[in-house]
Parts: C-alpha cells; sequence; structure tokens
C-alpha cells in the first residue's frame, strides 16, 4: 500500500519576475490554405521590459512563427534581450548590461464571439483568451544564471503593434 504522505505532491507557486512588451510588426504570411491559417512571421522590432527581478530592453530582430488552425495558434518565438545588472555598475554609474537569448512557445485561442470583437477592433478582456507560454533562457552572466535554471510560464495579451507577457518563475 502507498502511503498518501510520502506520495505528496508540491502545490505549483509562481513568482512573477518581470513584465515584456514586445514591439512586433505586422506578420508576414508563410503559407496555408485561407487567411489565418497556415505558417506566420511577426518581426519582433523591439521594446522593454520591468520587474521586481530584472528590468532593461528587448532587442530588434527575431520574430515570433505562428501557425494558425482555427481559432488556434502555436506559438513560437525567438529573441534577444538585455538586461540591467543589479549590483554590477560601471565606473560611470550607469549598470552593466547583459545579454539574454529568449525561446518563448506557447498557445493562443479563444471562442468565436471574442475573435469577432478583436476582429472589429474591440478590446477583449485577458479573460477570454488563453494566451500562454513557456519560457527557456540562456545566458553567460553569472547575476543572471537563475534564468538559465529555471521553469518559466508567460501569461500574455495582445496590444495594438506589441504583445505584453508578464513572466512567472515557477517555484
Amino acid at each position: 500500500m502507498i502511503d498518501a504522505a510520502e506520495t505528496a505532491l508540491i502545490e505549483p507557486a509562481l513568482e512573477y519576475c518581470f513584465e515584456l512588451r514586445v514591439d512586433v510588426a505586422d506578420a508576414l504570411p508563410m503559407g496555408g490554405s485561407t487567411e489565418g491559417e497556415g505558417l506566420h512571421f511577426a518581426p519582433i522590432t523591439g521594446g522593454a521590459f520591468e520587474g521586481p527581478r530584472l528590468r532593461g530592453r528587448i532587442l530588434p530582430g527575431g520574430g515570433d512563427w505562428w501557425h494558425g488552425r482555427g481559432l488556434t495558434v502555436r506559438l513560437d518565438a525567438r529573441y534577444v534581450i538585455e538586461a540591467e545588472v543589479r549590483g554590477d555598475e560601471h565606473r560611470n554609474g550607469e549598470p552593466a548590461r547583459a545579454a539574454i537569448d529568449v525561446v518563448n512557445r506557447g498557445y493562443w485561442r479563444t471562442d468565436p464571439e471574442s475573435f469577432e470583437r478583436m476582429l472589429a477592433g474591440e478590446a477583449v478582456d485577458e479573460r477570454d483568451l488563453y494566451y500562454r507560454t513557456a519560457f527557456t533562457f540562456q545566458t553567460e552572466h553569472p547575476a543572471l544564471q537563475w534564468l538559465a535554471e529555471s521553469q518559466f510560464v508567460g501569461y500574455a495579451r495582445p496590444e495594438p503593434g506589441r504583445v505584453v507577457i508578464r513572466v512567472f518563475r515557477l517555484a
């Protein structure tokens, strides 16, 4: 017989780390049978991020490859962010900066009514979208290794010309 106390699972906990405000250009269709379906590419043009654990800027370049089918989109983004390293200032008092490779994959989906409102230019509440992502970060800076050694999830929402993603570390 298995003892429940020995097999109890940890309840997930999330630590809010920062919010990305990723500027994107219009998506380019890369193939598919109908409008909105198939493969698309949205270039990343810049942006910024800030939060209790990290702040900095999003470098232009990279992008988001997404594949739509109906009201579900599979996302695969790759880009570089540049973080300010707290406690590591240059002689002029400016904070040191470190490059971080970002791979962000996930899903976006909604219901037909919310999608019609979006097409009409209306704002759609974040709760009416399932816009979730999972991050992998790489960096060589020793003070930022916590990024490369943890699992992160994002809760996202679209805004005109950008995607906003709140990034949480799975504790």
